[in-house]
């Protein structure tokens, strides 16, 4: 008969018994562990943070200047006269302004929100797209976590993405000139910062995180490594005399306690680069030098350290130049590529609703079916690059005009679409655009059909091709026998 066991404790990470290696012995490193510190709730702490340290304020900026810094480009085909207006509007209602701050707060605070200002509509009443009027658009208002509130008594239930998100949220301060608005969520643009796990979410109101939370105690070690070498400074060598009897001098006190104090002010007054000590033949002088060795490497591992909890390479976020032979181009290449996938993920489906919604408002109806737009590439390239992109585009664009039927209409418009990467196509304008379709349309007279058998022919002579016709590889002329 099986003799029944009770329960036992076990563990799956590596131990060594006999060496007291692993998590389970007893050993300083089994007492390690992780507790939450909750910085994201200390308002003012990382208030405070972001106006003193400028790491922290680079690690906050940085990621959100360079999503909104280049914009947009509508590569979908609309009336070249409204993608300028289009274009103009979100500059002039500072939209990417409004969506760069949205995204500093959200990674300061842990979230923010940009509310859709619409004149005539009720902020409590959900977003109708159909519902916007003409020039009834009147930009977007930031707000931080701290100044809207989310009801959490009330859920979104309709199927989606927002599924059992907040549905209304509460105004909480009238700072900024807003009355104390309860908001439909469909009015807002919301942004959190680091996105957490659903009880931990609930921790913090329902928003994110703040970026600092995780970079703090890298931080104060890397700042108190910084402070430290300062103060080494100015201690970079120490100066001591041994002077005899000197105990019996202090405790004596009087005249040769003074006089040793007056003797210690003239070695200070003319101890310089060109001066003298003088001590009595029985004292002794000495310096002692501080060795700096392993600081700078100390404070290079810091700063990686917080360079990888940000996302950061340290060429953007310090503003240093790499040392030895890397230029740094990868660490920014894999870095914009990582801020053109947080563009796609974060932002695309904000400026596409704002864009509908500045359409509505410019012309009074929604946006085409087919508008795209993609985002301005961050990379710059160098002048030699950029040309060498140049010609192989422009030569791309001439063999498909030439060999594959493109139309030259198409292949300048085109060309001034990819103006900003190449350099090249800016100053084609739309009346080229027309002229070169035009051209195109137009066919000649002897590259049409043939006549039909039995029917009449002109007797009127044809000519050659005008001089400025294009050689498009056909047959010129149908013969009969």
């Amino acid at each position: 008969m099986a003799k029944k066991t009770g329960r036992v404790a076990t563990a799956d990470s590596y131990d060594n018994f006999v060496a007291r290696v692993g998590m389970q012995q007893p050993n300083q490193h089994a007492a390690s562990t992780y507790r939450a510190n909750y910085t994201s709730r200390n308002r003012l702490l990382i208030e405070y943070a972001y106006r003193s340290s400028w790491i922290i304020g680079a690690a906050v900026d940085s990621k959100a200047d360079d999503m909104t810094k280049k914009g947009v480009r509508i590569t979908s085909e609309i009336d070249p006269k409204r993608r300028g207006v289009l274009e103009s509007r979100f500059d002039e209602l500072q939209l990417w302004d409004c969506l760069n701050e949205t995204l500093k707060w959200s990674r300061l605070y842990g979230g923010a929100v940009a509310l859709i200002l619409i004149e005539g509509q009720a902020p409590l009443t959900p977003l109708v797209l159909d519902k916007v009027g003409k020039g009834s658009f009147k930009g977007l208002a930031v707000l931080d976590r701290w100044m809207i509130n989310p009801q959490l008594t009330r859920r979104i239930k309709a199927l989606g993405p927002n599924l059992g998100k907040p549905e209304f949220y509460d105004i909480v301060t009238t700072a900024q000139g807003l009355p104390a608005w309860t908001v439909h969520h469909s009015r807002l643009i919301r942004m959190d910062g680091v996105k957490l796990p659903y009880q931990q979410k609930i921790t913090e109101n329902e928003w994110g995180m703040s970026i600092v939370e995780r970079i703090f105690d890298r931080l104060t070690s890397y700042d108190s490594t910084s402070v430290g070498a300062a103060q080494l400074a100015y201690k970079a060598h120490l100066r001591t005399a041994k002077i005899k009897k000197l105990r019996e001098i202090i405790a004596m006190g009087g005249k040769p306690f003074e006089a040793l104090l007056k003797n210690m002010d003239m070695v200070r007054q003319f101890q310089t680069n060109e001066g003298m000590s003088l001590f009595d033949a029985e004292d002794t002088f000495e310096t002692h030098s501080y060795s700096f060795a392993g600081l700078s490497d100390l404070l290079s591992e810091f700063k990686e350290d917080i360079a990888g909890a940000v996302g950061i390479p340290l060429v953007r976020l310090f503003r240093q130049s790499p040392k030895g032979f890397s230029t740094g181009d990868a660490d920014l290449a894999n870095y914009y590529d990582d801020v053109g996938t947080l563009q796609e993920r974060d932002l695309r489906p904000h400026i596409r609703l704002l864009f509908d919604v500045l359409h509505r408002s410019e012309f009074g109806e929604p946006l085409p079916q087919d508008f795209t737009f993609e985002f301005n590439p961050l990379w710059q390239m160098s002048d030699t690059d950029r040309s060498t992109v140049a010609t192989n585009t422009t030569t791309a664009l001439a063999t498909a005009v030439r060999d594959l039927g493109m139309s030259p209409a198409a292949a300048l418009t085109d060309l001034r679409e990819l103006a900003d990467v190449t350099g090249v196509g800016a100053s084609i304008t739309d009346e080229d655009i027309k002229n070169a379709a035009k051209e195109w349309a137009e066919s000649e007279l002897e590259a049409g059909p043939p006549p039909q058998i039995g029917a009449p022919v002109s007797e009127k002579p044809t000519g050659d091709s005008a001089a400025n016709r294009r050689d498009r590889g056909w047959f010129i002329r149908w013969l009969s026998k």
